[in-house]
C-alpha cells in the first residue's frame, strides 16, 4: 500500500490531518515517562498498554524505530470547555476508534502495523490486567503518544500539523507505524 492511498484512507475516515513520516524523523523524550507516573489518568500499573507494563521508553522507541514509516493521524474536536472531561474521553475514544477501523483495513489490504494511540488502550474496560488475564485484543492493543515518549509538538511541526489550535478546538494524534 503506498502512502498516498493510506492518507487518502485516513481523511475517508474523518481524520483531519494525516502523514507518512520515517520512524527516524520522530522526536522521543523518556522526560515524559514521569507524566505516565503521576497516574492522572488511573492507568498506570493497571493496563498492559501503560507503563510500566508496555515497556521502558527505550523498548517503546525501538519498537517504532524498527519500523520503516509511521502514518501520523491528527483529529480536530470542538471542546468548548477543556474542564469538559467527559467530552474529551468521548472525543479520544472517537479518534481511537478511527485509528482502529484504519489498522483493520490497512491489515486486510496486506499492509500489517501496530497504532499508537491518543490515549491508553481502552478496548477492555477495566483492562483484562486487572484480573490477571492476558490481553483479549493483542493486536489491536495501543499505548499512548506520551507512554511512548513521543514529542507530540515536534511531531507535529514536522508533518506540518497544527498543534495549538483557537480557544474551544483541541487536536488528538495517533500514529499507524508500519513497513
Amino acid at each position: 500500500m503506498v502512502s498516498d492511498e493510506m492518507i487518502s484512507h485516513a481523511f475517508e475516515e474523518g481524520f483531519a490531518a494525516a502523514a507518512v513520516i520515517d520512524p527516524a524523523q520522530i522526536d522521543f523524550d523518556p522526560a515524559f515517562r514521569p507524566y505516565c507516573q503521576e497516574n492522572l489518568c488511573g492507568q498506570y500499573g493497571v493496563n498492559y498498554s501503560c507503563p510500566p507494563d508496555c515497556g521502558s521508553p527505550e523498548e517503546m522507541r525501538q519498537r517504532i524505530l524498527s519500523h520503516k514509516k509511521a502514518l501520523v493521524l491528527q483529529t480536530i474536536w470542538e471542546i468548548p470547555d477543556l474542564s469538559d472531561h467527559a467530552a474529551i474521553k468521548k472525543a479520544k475514544a472517537a479518534h481511537n476508534a478511527a485509528q482502529i477501523r484504519l489498522a483493520k483495513q490497512f491489515r486486510s489490504e496486506g499492509c500489517p502495523g501496530f497504532l499508537v494511540g491518543a490515549s491508553g488502550c481502552a478496548l477492555c474496560s477495566p483492562c483484562a490486567k486487572a484480573q490477571g488475564e492476558p490481553c483479549r485484543f493483542p493486536d489491536y492493543q495501543y499505548s499512548c503518544m506520551s507512554a511512548y515518549c513521543i514529542f507530540v509538538r515536534k511531531l507535529a511541526d514536522k508533518c506540518e500539523m497544527e498543534y495549538n489550535l483557537p480557544e474551544g478546538l483541541l487536536a488528538f494524534f495517533g500514529m499507524y507505524v508500519f513497513d
